[in-house]
């Protein structure tokens, strides 16, 4: 048995470089070239789309990370399109990766998924919390079958002290089991505060909701080739990660997806394993392959981006040793608390801590560090100046501080490149 044929370009020629298969991830991560067009609220929903997955988290010294992955692709736009997109139910909240919004019309994907996810934590702790509080859980969401929406402040805290998942009173814990366990979903967010509500009454107003519903093996097929469309090229063994839908794959498993010709198997030169490439990204590898694929784009990435957040494969394909370190104790930090990576021109340069200072309109950098093979040129300097001169003006905070950097003498050029910057949006 044996597959479509791609022709003598693909299928007979030699491993890619290395360069080549961090531009097609790139490429399909939305990250090769700088925005050409204006953001809109349609090119917020396509770029979650490309991606299929913006990760959540609540942190934001500088800009809390969904956000911020979308700034990194699309430049400065307006942060309430993103929650104007859930409201009207073009996005939804799952878990996945982890705690993702992911576009509408994959609710059947992720809804099919929700059982071969028991392993997850957020699973395990929602059927432990159902076990141990059906009774006052099932009251809970009666009264929001009753009463409508709610969010985890409407309830008064009954006890002191820091207990459960975060130090969460036991509403808002039953509010985070019935969401994990599908039974609710998120229908706004007031500040970024979850707005809960039946699972029903969301879908019913959803404009993105599709009908369709996939068998288990549909679903576990379906995040495969979603995986390894959205990261361009993937490792076998990075593609479970992306939807943490189960085990880590190996070549063998994936033999099948080649026969059919929906995977394209792709050398890479210095790897000890194969690249995969989905069939609708032919175009964008024989580009890589003909050095078509040019890396032009410099700016600041969120420590939650898809391009990091699986450390072994940003280390494979990027040379890039990246641990995020807002949760590791100060004193153990390396780096920063909010250490945000440099992309430019197709490599992960660096790293800069950052914080905005928002009612003071200051964007501090506390420090950059390059990596050790990176050479410091005039090109380099201007276009990181750039990327952080627009980020802060993104964040409406225009004054640059630039504290410290390694090398030395970095953070003195960054001052000077920055009188001299104006920041585009």
């Amino acid at each position: 048995m044996c597959g479509p044929q791609y022709g003598r370009e693909v299928l007979n020629a030699g491993p890619i470089s290395l360069q080549q298969a961090r531009n097609l991830h790139l490429a399909a991560q939305g990250l090769l070239t700088a925005p050409r067009a204006r953001a809109t609220r349609a090119r917020v929903l396509a770029t979650i789309a490309r991606m299929r997955l913006l990760q959540i988290d609540t942190i934001h010294v500088v800009a809390r990370s969904p956000y911020f992955v979308l700034f990194s692709r699309l430049g400065a736009y307006e942060q309430r399109w993103l929650d104007d997109l859930l409201t009207k139910g073009l996005i939804f909240e799952s878990w996945a990766h982890e705690a993702c919004f992911a576009p509408m019309s994959d609710y059947p994907l992720h809804a099919t998924r929700r059982e071969a996810r028991a392993n997850h934590w957020a699973q395990r702790n929602a059927q432990r919390m159902h076990r141990d509080h059906r009774e006052a859980m099932d009251r809970l969401l009666a009264h929001i079958r009753d009463n409508g929406a709610a969010k985890a402040s409407d309830f008064e805290r009954k006890q002191k002290g820091a207990t459960g998942w975060w130090g969460w009173k036991d509403e808002k814990r039953w509010l985070e089991a019935w969401f994990a366990l599908g039974e609710l979903m998120i229908a706004r967010r007031e500040n970024f505060q979850r707005v809960y509500d039946l699972r029903e009454r969301v879908l019913a107003h959803a404009a993105g909701a599709r009908d369709n519903a996939f068998t288990s093996a549909q679903a576990a097929r379906e995040c495969v080739f979603a995986a390894v469309r959205a990261l361009g090229i993937a490792q076998a063994r990075w593609i479970a990660d992306y939807f943490r839908s189960g085990k880590k794959h190996k070549d063998s498993d994936l033999q099948m997806y080649i026969e059919s010709g929906d995977l394209i198997r792709v050398p890479v030169r210095g790897w000890d394993a194969p690249g995969y490439v989905h069939r609708e990204h032919l175009p964008l590898l024989l580009r890589a392959r003909r050095n078509r694929l040019r890396a032009t784009h410099t700016t600041l990435l969120s420590p939650f981006d898809p391009v990091v957040w699986d450390r072994s494969r940003a280390s494979v394909l990027f040379g890039f040793d990246y641990t995020i370190e807002c949760y590791t104790p100060g004193h153990k930090r390396r780096f920063g608390y909010f250490v945000l990576p440099i992309l430019h021109h197709g490599r992960l340069v660096g790293r800069l801590d950052a914080k905005a200072h928002r009612a003071e309109g200051m964007f501090e950098v506390k420090a950059v560090f390059l990596q050790s093979d990176v050479k410091v040129t005039a090109a380099l300097v201007e276009d990181v100046a750039t990327a952080i001169g627009r980020c802060a003006d993104w964040h409406r905070t225009p004054r640059v501080s630039v504290r410290k950097s390694d090398p030395p003498g970095f953070a003195n050029a960054l001052r000077a490149a920055l009188l001299r910057i104006v920041p585009k949006a």
